[in-house]
């Protein structure tokens, strides 16, 4: 459920991140980059906690690829749809 969770809020910061861009002026491939960017040490850093916690690096590695690519995927298709 907590990897639902992620996924559903990248999804949702994603979409925000390139909305923002766009209402600042600003195109929204760099909002895309500037929260792909963001959401990489998120990720990093939630998968250094659980191997930490006792998980294996091959099954976090595992979730962590939809993590971080699901939200990465839905920033660059809202730059696209935005853009």
């Amino acid at each position: 459920m907590r990897t639902l969770i992620a996924i559903g809020i990248g999804l949702l910061l994603s979409f925000a991140a390139a909305y923002i861009s766009k209402a600042l002026g600003r195109t929204t491939v760099s909002g895309a980059i500037a929260f792909i960017g963001a959401w990489l040490c998120f990720c990093v850093v939630d998968y250094w906690n659980g191997t930490k916690a006792g998980y294996s690096s091959l099954d976090e590695l595992g979730i962590h690829i939809f993590v971080f690519t699901l939200p990465a995927i839905g920033a660059w298709l809202s730059a696209r749809i935005l853009g």
